[in-house]
């Protein structure tokens, strides 16, 4: 089980990788756990995609919903209300019938659009060789599990 910010019982330790106050001779929370715990929100391949889409414009739930190929409703929910909990969305609820709910990105979320731009150019740019070396990886480990007898 992977813990996060939302987890009450995560706490930072040495088992985690995470020095501890002692160790460091610094604050009791170690900037780099609080860090990967953000890493690990914003590298998330769903909210990358969120973030991406939201770069466009403020978006309705469903809009997102049908935008990113193969998300489930629950797991937009729990990657929306996780940007929105680091303050990288915004969530606002309309009060019509029915309800509708608009997600946009605030200033601090805007500042990912450069990043996240890179990496999909990289990982377009580097589609062929990416794509050769699974090949490859693929051949050799096919050899591995059933030697020539």
């Amino acid at each position: 089980m992977v813990t996060g910010p939302a987890d009450p019982g995560c706490e930072p330790s040495e088992a985690a990788g995470c020095p501890t106050a002692s160790d460091t001779g610094t604050a009791s929370e170690p900037t780099n756990c609080r860090a990967r715990e953000v890493l690990q929100r914003v590298g998330d391949k769903w909210s990358m995609y969120a973030i991406d889409l939201l770069g466009q414009g403020t978006m309705r739930f469903t809009e997102l919903h049908r935008s990113i190929d193969g998300i489930t409703a629950r797991m937009l929910t729990v990657t929306l209300r996780g940007l929105e909990r680091d303050g990288i969305v915004t969530r606002t609820i309309h009060p019509v019938i029915p309800p509708r709910v608009e997600y946009a990105l605030t200033p601090m979320g805007r500042t990912l659009l450069d990043t996240i731009a890179k990496l999909v150019t990289w990982a377009d740019s580097h589609l062929p060789e990416i794509e050769a070396a699974r090949a490859a990886y693929d051949a050799r480990h096919r050899l591995a599990e059933h030697p020539a007898e």
